[in-house]
């Protein structure tokens, strides 16, 4: 079946009693056994849940992996991804990777023992170079948060291949409509199911998706020991939400692109980054590896924060909000939003600066979109 249909269908059918068009919620936090011999393959809801088996074996069918487990938050699948390490282990991630990825890595896996490396991922040596004889992991995402570089994924993995270490990637700011990681030999892939994958801003959630069967298993164990599986009702909200995934994006796409072209020739802003634009230096990287361009891009306002105050007050149709990948417009500034959880010196190494904006763009027409930053711009 083609991607938009797999969709649809794939995790829906599950309902033999009245054959419900679409897949029930099973709130329930228990199940019962037939006797002391089994049971009808659920037991408890932390364990396994039929409504959030049904979301993950779509995802999975849609990545292309083995197995999918459905997390609580984004956040919480990239926790799942780092017990895969043991204290002592080396993970090399991007230099401009989300601020909460960040975070997570450089404070509390790095209290717990795991050795991180940020690197400019734009060129894979970086990475052998960084490369130690206990570096176990490389971390991707592409494009990146927020200035949308990209990472050369083919390339990454045979460096990873060399250096005897995993590959895992983010694929959040694209979903499996536009980047399938596993084409490229990626051994795990994670999202935020909060963003394009649900795509209505009305759930958190993650998922970890496993090429591989000791890394499904594994993932599986400390999804179900930690807790971290996502509710029966978020499951839901995400399964009926990925239904819509490919219009979706090709309507966020086309919104960006018109977007992405006017502000890159309007007076008031000195850069735009977004990887459909043929200025972009990673422009046929992105056409190589991608189906599409996106929905996100940023760009630097000339005279800085002041001035970045002034449009953000002005505007209409985009909600000063963090997130992303919602049917809605957002905007936000990284420098105190999305990544204020970086230090200063790593947005500035990142190359995040007072001008940054960072922009979701919905499934809005184009033209109001632009209608809406000439208002702003102009008043």
């Amino acid at each position: 079946m083609h991607f938009e249909t797999r969709c649809v269908h794939t995790g829906v059918d599950k309902d033999s009693t009245f054959l419900s068009a679409t897949t029930p919620i099973y709130p329930t936090s228990t199940f019962r056994w037939d006797d002391l011999n089994g049971h009808r393959g659920f037991d408890y809801t932390r364990s396994g849940n039929p409504t959030r088996r049904a979301l993950e074996e779509n995802l999975a069918a849609l990545e292309g992996g083995i197995d999918c487990r459905a997390t609580c938050t984004g956040m919480s699948a990239i926790t799942a991804t780092m017990h895969l390490f043991k204290p002592g282990d080396h993970i090399i991630a991007g230099h401009d990777i989300y601020g909460g990825t960040w975070r997570l890595f450089a404070s509390l896996f790095t209290d717990m023992g795991l050795k991180f490396s940020f690197v400019d991922m734009s060129n894979p040596e970086n990475i052998r170079q960084a490369a130690t004889p206990a570096t176990k992991c490389v971390w991707i995402e592409t494009p990146s948060n927020p200035l949308l570089n990209i990472v050369d994924i083919a390339a990454v993995v045979k460096v990873a291949q060399e250096i005897k270490a995993i590959t895992i990637a983010d694929n959040t700011f694209l979903s499996p409509y536009l980047q399938r990681p596993f084409d490229f030999g990626v051994d795990v892939v994670v999202h935020s199911t909060t963003k394009y994958l649900n795509g209505h801003s009305d759930v958190v959630g993650g998922c970890v998706i496993s090429r591989e069967k000791p890394h499904a298993e594994r993932i599986g164990y400390v999804v179900n020991a930690l807790g971290l599986a996502c509710s029966p009702f978020d499951a839901w909200l995400v399964l009926r939400g990925v239904k819509t995934l490919g219009p979706r994006m090709e309507a966020h796409q086309r919104g960006a692109q018109a977007l992405a072209e006017f502000l890159a020739t309007h007076p008031q802003v000195a850069k735009v980054y977004y990887p459909g634009l043929k200025s972009h230096p990673h422009h046929e990287l992105a056409k190589r590896q991608q189906k599409g361009f996106g929905a996100m891009l940023s760009i630097d306002v000339k005279g800085g924060r002041p001035v970045v105050e002034k449009l953000l007050a002005k505007l209409q149709l985009f909600q000063l909000a963090e997130s992303l990948g919602g049917v809605e417009s957002l905007i936000e500034y990284p420098d105190s939003m999305s990544h204020a959880s970086m230090t200063e010196d790593a947005r500035r190494a990142a190359g995040i600066s007072e001008q940054t904006v960072r922009i979701s763009v919905g499934i809005e027409h184009p033209n109001d979109l632009i209608a809406d930053f000439k208002q702003a711009f102009s008043g």
